[in-house]
């Protein structure tokens, strides 16, 4: 071994190591590359009669500065904050589809039912007849607003999920291509600095999208699964898909895995982890869904009640009330791809105070028996046809013949109630404010107790039978409904409700013994005074009266009734007027919960990054310092070259 054969190699060492350094600082921007480094070792040394003389040096690898561990939790960091910031964002644009304030749909509810009481005071005027029927149609509008924002909002979730498949499955393919070089460049028995680190950035791009997890093969590629399911198999490749709900629920979206020749496999939410796609469709299933059947609820509970209020009263004309808002019909139950019956289910509306904010599966056991599940909690109530309709959360729920086992329905009760909505008429005159029965005093009476109030509150078939109250002293009284014997004696106090045959009646102030109150159906239109048959000349309705002056005709009881519903409980316990706050509660718990997560990932995430760039990013001080130590280097191998000539062309002159 010669000095220029030993100066050769250091020229060789010290070139391929600032070339590395080179390449160091020309990537120090580059995303996901890592510091490479040229590791040198001594060539070993000749043997000779006077020892060992070393043959200089030679390169032994270059290697990248990577920390796999931080490297995965890093990535998996990233997927979770992809995950929590899509669906952040998400619910904001949720949250503002339900304004507070004027502009609310609760407000609109509240100013509809507050509307009625101008027509209360004066119940002949049109134009406080119109001003409802104007507040009726505001509000129906508001929610068909609400309903298509949400239709839009679905739309655009679900067209971000179909894009980030597309980069899904792109960025799958780019992967199985860069294994297969990397499988290739191992057979070198080097390591391919730069496509690793391309596959890294790869993985890390991909699970942006949706979580992975990585095994890695004894020839250098990766193996990629999501979930439980091969995305990648060394240069292979499996595709993702956008499906349909196979359980027949037609706004949930899931995910599917399938390669050529093989049944694509559905995964569940809960499978999919982190990434943005998990986080789209926990949006789309779950909080837009859930947003949805929130504003469904008070669409129905508002348009049931009103219009079951709205048909005891009676018109301009003496007509019999109908349905001030369109009834909202319930669509049939989905059926699921996978049912071999032809059984149908239908829901309808049992009892509106008791609808909770879900949808509900039903799954069948065999032709007559079952359960229908609760979507939003799980919980699961068993039925047999056998003992009639089941009744769940004041919906029954009709299931036709053929069924078979395992016959899946989604019953989504709220979905387009919102959309729905509408006013059934325009004219002022059918607007039914005036009471089905009214309320007598005998002219006689010598107490001052008069009529606080008069609703008809259901209807009973024996609504407008006559019924007599008489006090038998101050503080307690009987009833008699005609032409039965007079009721035990109650007890009596100022304001109290008396309530008999759908209607209830309260009475303010100190009767005397022999006072009497008679309620009786009303059969004439509001344009026509009452009278009472018999001992009775002066009538009386809701309106606050003396049973001492001169005779009161009002008969607006029921425009009374409409704008007392706004403290109905229909909602879990709370009036019909709070429904909109508890949706805008829902939200905005929603909201923040979301915002909060979303930054804790976030700082995570970048905290991860930072702890792996540490490790594998370019400090351009240290490349620096490297740069000026084997420039030195290769200067003096050069020297080493120049003075072995010399010394070669010195032998050669002493030859000649």
């Amino acid at each position: 071994m010669s000095l220029l054969n030993v100066s050769a190699r250091a020229l060789s060492a010290n070139s391929t190591a600032l070339q590395t350094i080179g390449h160091n600082i020309s990537n120090v921007n580059t995303p996901g590359y890592s510091k490479q480094t040229v590791q040198l070792e001594s060539a070993g040394g000749q043997y000779t009669g006077a020892g060992y003389i070393g043959r200089g040096v030679s390169v032994a690898t270059i290697t990248r500065a990577h920390d796999q561990f931080l490297t995965k939790q890093a990535t998996l960091a990233s997927s979770v904050a992809a995950s929590d910031s899509v669906r952040s964002a998400s619910l904001l644009q949720l949250e503002d589809v339900f304004p507070g304030g004027k502009t609310g749909l609760g407000a609109s509810v509240t100013d509809m039912l507050n509307a009625f009481t101008d027509v209360s005071a004066a119940p002949t005027d049109l134009t406080a007849r119109s001003v409802v029927l104007t507040r009726a149609n505001e509000m129906a509008g508001r929610f068909n607003t609400a309903a298509s924002q949400l239709d839009d909002l679905q739309t655009t979730t679900q067209q971000k999920l179909s894009d980030d498949v597309t980069a899904v499955n792109g960025l799958v393919t780019r992967i199985a291509a860069v294994n297969n070089q990397i499988a290739a460049a191992f057979g070198s028995s080097q390591q391919p600095n730069d496509l690793l680190d391309q596959r890294d950035t790869l993985i890390k791009d991909l699970n942006k999208y949706v979580q992975t997890n990585q095994i890695d093969n004894g020839d250098g590629s990766t193996n990629v699964f999501l979930g439980s399911q091969a995305l990648v198999l060394g240069t292979s490749t499996a595709k993702v898909a956008l499906v349909p709900d196979p359980n027949g629920d037609p706004s949930v979206m899931k995910l599917s895995v399938g390669r050529a020749g093989v049944t694509a496999t559905t995964l569940e939410e809960s499978q999919l982890g982190g990434g943005e796609m998990a986080g789209l469709l926990r949006f789309n299933n779950t909080d837009l869904a859930e947003g949805r059947n929130l504003l469904g609820r008070i669409a129905l509970t508002t348009t049931t009640t009103v219009n079951d209020q709205h048909k005891l009263g009676l018109d301009l004309n003496g007509n019999a009330g109908g349905d001030l808002l369109s009834p909202i019909t319930i669509p049939p139950g989905f059926s699921a791809s996978y049912n071999t019956g032809t059984a149908t289910v239908q829901a309808s509306v049992a009892d509106v105070s008791k609808l909770a904010v879900s949808d509900y599966r039903v799954i069948m056991n065999s032709g007559s028996t079952g359960s229908i599940t609760r979507i939003s909690d799980g919980q699961i109530t068993n039925f047999d046809l056998s003992s009639g309709a089941p009744t769940v959360d004041g919906l029954s729920f009709a299931i036709g013949a053929g069924a078979n086992s395992g016959d899946t329905f989604t019953v989504k009760p709220f979905a387009s109630a919102a959309a729905q909505m509408a006013t059934v008429f325009s004219s002022p005159s059918q607007l039914a404010v005036t009471s089905p029965v009214v309320a007598t005093a005998a002219a006689d009476n010598e107490g001052s107790v008069t009529i606080q109030g008069l609703l008809a509150t259901s209807q009973n078939a024996a609504l407008k039978s006559d019924a007599i109250i008489t006090f038998d002293s101050p503080t307690s009284y009987t009833v008699t409904v005609p032409p039965g014997t007079a009721s035990a004696s109650q007890a009596f106090t100022s304001g109290q409700t008396i309530s008999l045959n759908g209607w209830e009646l309260t009475l303010k102030g100190v009767p005397k013994a022999g006072d009497v109150v008679m309620v009786q159906g009303n059969d004439a239109s509001i344009g026509t005074p009452m009278r009472a048959a018999g001992t009775w000349p002066t009538t009386y309705t809701a309106t606050p009266v003396s049973t001492v002056g001169g005779p009161v005709t009002t008969t607006a009881g029921n425009a009374d009734a409409m704008a007392a519903l706004r403290d109905k409980t229909v909602y879990d316990g709370s009036p019909l007027s709070d429904g909109y706050a508890a949706l805008m509660s829902e939200v905005g718990t929603r909201v923040q919960s979301a915002q909060f997560t979303a930054s804790v990932s976030a700082n995570i995430s970048t905290s991860l990054d930072n702890s792996a760039s540490s490790v594998s990013g370019v400090n351009l001080d240290e490349e620096a310092a490297k740069l000026l130590q084997f420039q030195q280097a290769y200067q003096a191998s050069a020297k080493m070259i120049q003075v072995a000539q010399t010394l070669f062309d010195s032998v050669i002159g002493a030859m000649r």
